[in-house]
């Protein structure tokens, strides 16, 4: 059987020490393969001293840009009133965000401002990204997209996440149509990404069932990504982000024996973005 390269990456690297400390142990003792580290999370340090602390070897580390959430912008209200409300905070999320986008009150200049501070402070602490995704997905909405894909190309990052849903409806088609649009894009631009995605809809979720499934659906593809989002179970911190996640679960499921046993059975070999 030909093997076929699996990337595992860790969500929300920096949210909280717990789920900083969940995401290094599921590095050094289970399946995942890279993060993706939030700027805008408060416990950013925190991340970046977990990842001076581990071997770092093997551990791909690329950026999660934001523009919704709980957290603040690193801009100012002034910088990119467009993106804020009068808190000086992001939209809660896309069903927010994406109206307005569609409506033409949020300008992308503001958007390139806040993004490229991002990928700024992730660089100016030592990290090489080995890739560019978004929280919420939102890089597949064609003009967070394009300035996605220019300031990967301007920082010398040659790959991007392309998410996609393994649903049936017609909320996952439109989401697979943007999602190919990305995928032309992205390959217009000399980016890489993986050829099939896990996670959209299972992340939050991924028990040692489930994980079996989505590794069992993934199918004879050459790259493959899983999504996934761990954390320690005892974490306070975390109870200001009401996202139904089952981070421990999770946790777990990466750090099953054999759920590693499943991997290999299905004929991929573990790796980060770098390996594409």
């Amino acid at each position: 059987m030909n093997q076929a390269l699996l990337i595992v990456n860790a969500d929300d690297f920096g949210l909280t020490p717990g789920v900083n400390r969940g995401i290094i142990h599921g590095f050094e003792n289970g399946i995942i393969t890279s993060t993706s580290l939030l700027a805008v999370a408060p416990a950013f340090d925190d991340a970046v001293a977990c990842w001076r602390a581990t071997s770092r070897a093997g551990l791909g580390i690329g950026v999660h840009f934001a523009l919704v959430g709980e957290d603040p912008p690193l801009l100012s209200a002034r910088e990119i009133p467009s993106l804020v409300d009068a808190r000086g905070h992001f939209p809660p999320s896309w069903k927010q965000f994406l109206p307005r986008a569609s409506a033409g009150r949020i300008d992308p200049d503001e958007v390139r401002a806040e993004l490229g501070a991002q990928l700024r402070r992730i660089e100016e602490v030592g990290i090489v990204p080995t890739h560019v995704d978004s929280h919420q997905h939102l890089h597949l909405w064609p003009m967070v997209r394009r300035i996605v894909v220019d300031l990967a190309c301007q920082h010398g990052i040659d790959a991007i996440r392309v998410p996609r849903s393994m649903a049936r409806g017609a909320r996952p088609f439109l989401l697979n149509r943007l999602a190919d649009r990305l995928g032309t894009a992205a390959h217009a631009a000399g980016l890489r990404h993986p050829q099939v995605f896990a996670g959209l809809e299972e992340s939050g979720s991924l028990d040692q069932v489930r994980l079996k499934a989505v590794l069992q659906a993934l199918g004879p593809f050459a790259s493959a990504e899983i999504g996934c989002h761990p954390g320690l179970d005892d974490d306070p911190d975390r109870d200001r982000y009401r996202w139904g996640f089952h981070w421990s679960e999770e946790l777990l499921a990466l750090c099953d024996p054999t759920i590693a046993e499943h991997i290999e059975r299905h004929g991929f070999v573990l790796g980060s973005f770098a390996d594409l």
